[in-house]
C-alpha cells in the first residue's frame, strides 16, 4: 500500500497502476516447509503457550496428589427374578431389570453410609480428614484462599460422617461393561485388603436395601393411589351430575325438530332474499338505461315493457315511416307532410311520458323490493340468532359429558393402577449373581510421578501446537491480495488498518478530527487507487459493497465521501441499503423520506437529498417496507442528477450475497469498490461475490481490505506483511 498525503485531484491522470503479488514458489507434496510451521508457531505462541500452561496447571495439581494405590474389583449381573416371569397378569412387574438405574443404586448414599460404618474407613486417614496431616501444598492453598475469602475455613469434624463420604466415593467406581449388563464394582485404597473388602460388603448391603426399598415404594404408592382414587370418584360423580343437570335445564334433546325447522327457515329466507337480490338488480339496470338514454325509444326497444309502451313504439315506428313516403312524393312544406310530422311529434311526446311513468313505477317497485329485503334480513337475523343459541346448547351439554367421561376414564386407570400395585407387591426385588468377587490386590497400580509429569508436559504441547494447526487450516479468511492472485480483473485498492470502536460511533472523529491518522491515509489511497483504475480521472459514480455483512463497507463509503467533501470536490452519498441502511443516524437528519419513496414515485429527488454542513450531500434508506415494490432502474435519474452538477456519486450498497439490488446499482455505476474484512470474510465469499459483480458487468471491480491489524499482519509470509511495519513507524515518528 502506498500512503500519500497528498489529496487526491479529481482531473489528474496518473500513470497505471497494478499490484503484483510475490511470486509463489510451489513445492512437491513430499517436501516438509519447516519454515512455515515455525512462522504459524511464532503467530499462534500465545495460544500455545497459554494451552501448555492451563494444561500444566491442571496436571500438576493432579500428579501432586498421587500416592501408591491398591485396586480391588467384582463383577456382578442383576437379574430380574424368575418369579416375575411367570405372572400372566398385564400389571405384573415383567419387564427386564435396568442395569443404569440398578448401577445408581449400587451408589446410593444410604449405602455409602453404612459400608462407611461396617468398614469403619473413619479411622483410616485416607478418607477422614481429620486423621490428615496438612500438606505444605493445603497450607499455600488456604493461605490463598485466605486472601480471597475472610472467612476461616472450618476444621473437620472427627466423628462427622461428611467429609469421609467425598473420599468414598472418589475412591469408589460403578460401571457397565460394554453394551452388556455385567457390573463392575472397584475401589482404590492404600490398604490391599480395605480396597477387596468394600466392594464386597456394598453387594451384600445392596441386597439388603433393595428389599427394603421395594417394600416401602410399594406401601407409599398404595397409599397415595388410595387418595387420588378418593378424589377421582368426587370428580367423576361431579362432572355426570352437572351434565345431567343441564340437560334438563335447556331441554336440548326435545329440540332436534326445531333445529330442523330452523334450518329449513333460514334456507327459505335465504331463497327467497337472493330472488329479491335479482329482483332489485333487474330494476336498477332498467333505470339505470333509461335514466342514461337521449332517446328513450331507442333504449326500450332492447327492453321488456309493458303492451301499451309497445303499441306506442309501433304506431310511431308507423308514423316515420309515412313520412319517409310522403318526402319521396312532396316537399317538405306540404300540408301532408307538415301533419305527419305533427304527428309524431304527439306520438313521441305521448312515448315519453309513458316512460316516465314506466319509470316511476319501476322506482317504486325498487322501494318496495327494499323494504322487502330489509323485512327478510331482520328474519334471517332473528333465525340465525335462533339458531347460535341451539347449537351453543348441545356444543355445551356435549363438552360436559365429554368431561364425565374423562373423569370417569381416569377412574378406571386407578383402579386397575392399584390392583396392579397390588400384584406387584407380592413379587421379589431383584436377584444377583456374583461373577468374580473382589481378591486382595497384590500390586498397586499406576506409575511414578516423573513418568506422568513428563507425560502431561508433551501432551500438553502437542495438544497446543495441534491446537495452532488446526486454527490455522480452518482458517480460510482473506489477509493479503496474495491470496486473490488467481482471481481475475481484480484491482487491489490497498489496505485500510481498524479503528476503535468509539471511533466509528463518534461522527465528530470522522468529520475533520482524524485527518492526519493512517486510517485517514489509508481511504486517500484508496481513492488514489479507484482514480489511477479509470484512468487518472475520479469515477462519477461508486458502489461500495461487500460479500457480507460487519465488513465496514458503511464505514469506508462515509469516510471516502468525507475525504472528498474535505478536499474540496462535490459528494452524493446515497444510502442504497434499502432494507437495512443505517447511515441516516451519522448525518442526524430530519428527512422522512429517502431512496425507498424516489424509486417507488411516492418523493422527488430534492425531497429526498440532505445538505450536511460538511460539504456532503446525503440520501438517506428511506422507508425498508417500500423495498419490495422499488425500481432500481430509476436510480439512474441520481447518477445522470448528480454528474449534470458534478457530483461524485457513492452507493453504500447492500451486501452482494444478501440483496441483489447491488446487482442492479453495480451496473449503473462506473466504478465498483467490494470491501473485505481482514481475517474474517473467506476467500470463497469474496470469489463468489467478484463473479455475481463481474456477471453483473464485465468490469474490472475494486476491493479495499479492511480492519487491517498491523501488528497481525506482519507476522505472516505474504509480500505485503511489512507494509505497515514502515507505515507505522514513519507514523510514530511524525506524531
Amino acid at each position: 500500500m502506498t500512503i500519500s498525503t497528498v489529496p487526491p485531484d479529481r482531473n489528474t491522470s496518473l500513470s497505471s497502476m497494478r499490484y503484483d503479488p510475490r511470486l509463489q514458489v510451489e513445492t512437491r507434496s513430499d517436501d516438509l516447509d519447516l519454515t512455515s510451521g515455525l512462522r504459524l508457531i511464532r503467530r499462534r505462541m500465545v495460544m500455545i503457550m497459554a494451552i501448555v500452561m492451563l494444561l500444566m496447571a491442571v496436571a500438576a495439581t493432579v500428579i501432586s496428589g498421587l500416592k501408591p494405590t491398591y485396586h480391588a474389583e467384582s463383577r456382578l449381573i442383576i437379574h430380574t427374578p424368575l418369579a416375575t416371569k411367570l405372572g400372566t397378569d398385564e400389571s405384573g412387574r415383567n419387564d427386564p431389570l435396568d442395569a443404569t438405574s440398578e448401577t445408581e443404586r449400587l451408589l446410593s448414599r444410604s449405602i455409602a453410609e453404612r459400608v462407611i460404618r461396617d468398614l469403619r474407613l473413619n479411622e483410616w486417614p485416607e478418607f477422614n480428614p481429620a486423621l490428615q496431616e496438612i500438606s505444605p501444598i493445603d497450607k499455600i492453598r488456604s493461605m490463598l484462599r485466605g486472601w480471597v475469602d475472610s472467612e476461616k475455613p472450618s476444621l473437620p469434624i472427627r466423628d462427622s460422617i461428611e467429609p469421609i463420604i467425598p473420599k468414598y466415593y472418589k475412591a469408589l467406581r460403578v460401571w457397565r461393561d460394554g453394551q452388556g449388563d455385567v457390573i463392575q464394582i472397584g475401589f482404590d485404597a492404600g490398604d490391599p485388603e480395605l480396597a477387596a473388602s468394600v466392594p464386597n460388603r456394598l453387594i451384600s448391603i445392596y441386597l439388603e436395601e433393595r428389599k427394603d426399598s421395594l417394600r416401602g415404594r410399594v406401601d407409599a404408592a398404595e397409599e397415595w393411589l388410595l387418595l387420588r382414587i378418593d378424589e377421582q370418584m368426587g370428580r367423576a360423580k361431579a362432572a355426570r351430575d352437572a351434565a345431567d343437570l343441564y340437560q334438563k335445564t335447556t331441554d336440548v334433546a326435545s329440540k332436534d325438530d326445531d333445529q330442523v325447522e330452523q334450518i329449513k327457515s333460514i334456507m327459505e329466507l335465504g331463497e327467497r332474499r337472493t330472488k329479491i337480490e335479482q329482483s332489485r338488480a333487474e330494476a336498477r339496470a332498467t333505470i339505470s338505461a333509461l335514466e342514461a338514454a337521449d332517446d328513450a325509444s331507442l333504449v326500450l326497444q332492447s327492453m321488456v315493457i309493458p303492451d301499451s309502451i309497445v303499441a306506442m313504439q309501433r304506431e310511431l315506428r308507423t308514423q316515420e315511416q309515412d313520412l319517409e313516403r310522403l318526402l319521396e312524393t312532396y316537399g317538405n312544406t306540404a300540408e301532408a307532410v307538415v301533419d305527419a310530422r305533427a304527428k309524431i311529434l304527439k306520438s313521441r311526446t305521448d312515448l315519453s311520458l309513458a316512460t316516465d311513468r314506466y319509470l316511476q313505477s319501476i322506482h317504486a317497485k325498487l322501494a318496495a323490493l327494499d323494504h322487502e329485503d330489509d323485512a327478510i334480513r331482520s328474519a334471517l337475523a332473528v333465525a340465525h340468532e335462533k339458531r347460535t343459541r341451539s347449537a351453543l346448547a348441545q356444543t355445551e351439554l356435549a363438552r360436559l359429558q365429554r368431561m364425565a367421561d374423562k373423569e370417569q376414564t381416569a377412574l378406571d386407570k386407578l383402579e386397575e393402577q392399584r390392583r396392579g400395585l397390588a400384584a406387584q407387591a407380592m413379587l421379589p426385588g431383584a436377584e444377583l449373581e456374583v461373577l468374580s468377587p473382589a481378591a486382595v490386590p497384590l500390586a498397586p497400580k499406576g506409575r511414578g510421578r516423573l513418568f506422568y509429569l513428563i507425560g502431561a508436559l508433551l501432551a500438553s504441547i502437542s495438544i497446543a501446537v495441534t491446537a495452532a494447526f488446526v486454527v490455522e487450516m480452518l482458517d480460510n479468511s482473506v489477509r493479503s491480495f496474495d491470496q486473490m492472485a488467481g482471481m481475475s480483473r481484480i484491482v487491489p485498492a490497498g489496505f485500510i488498518p481498524h479503528l476503535k470502536r468509539k471511533d466509528r460511533r463518534e461522527p465528530s472523529m470522522l468529520f475533520g478530527s482524524m485527518q492526519d491518522g493512517m486510517f485517514d491515509e489509508a481511504i486517500r489511497s484508496v481513492m488514489t487507487s479507484l482514480k489511477q483504475s479509470n484512468g487518472g480521472k475520479l469515477p462519477n459514480s461508486i458502489v461500495v459493497t461487500s460479500a457480507h455483512s460487519g465488513e465496514g463497507k458503511s464505514l469506508v463509503a462515509r469516510s471516502l465521501a468525507i475525504d472528498l467533501a474535505a478536499n474540496g470536490i462535490p459528494v452524493l452519498l446515497v444510502d442504497g441499503d434499502l432494507r437495512l441502511g443505517n447511515l441516516d443516524s451519522l448525518f442526524k437528519s430530519e428527512l422522512k423520506q429517502g431512496l425507498n419513496e424516489f424509486l417507488c414515485g411516492q418523493a422527488g429527488m430534492r425531497d429526498i437529498i440532505h445538505h450536511h454542513p460538511s460539504g456532503i450531500d446525503f440520501i438517506p434508506a428511506g422507508n425498508a417496507s417500500l423495498h419490495r415494490r422499488v425500481r432500481m432502474a430509476d436510480a439512474a435519474d441520481i447518477v445522470a442528477m448528480a454528474g449534470s452538477l458534478g457530483h461524485i456519486v457513492i452507493f453504500d450498497s447492500a451486501p452482494v450475497l444478501a440483496s441483489a439490488d447491488t446487482m442492479h446499482l453495480t451496473a449503473l455505476a462506473e466504478r465498483t469498490l467490494v470491501v473485505v474484512k481482514w481475517g474474517k470474510t473467506s476467500r470463497r465469499a469474496v470469489e463468489f461475490c467478484l463473479h455475481q459483480l463481474k456477471t453483473a458487468r464485465n468490469a474490472e471491480v475494486a476491493v479495499a481490505i479492511n480492519n487491517v491489524n498491523p501488528n497481525k499482519h506482519a507476522m505472516y509470509n505474504f509480500s505485503d506483511s511489512e507494509l505497515f511495519v514502515s507505515s507505522l513507524r514513519k507514523y510514530h515518528e511524525y506524531t
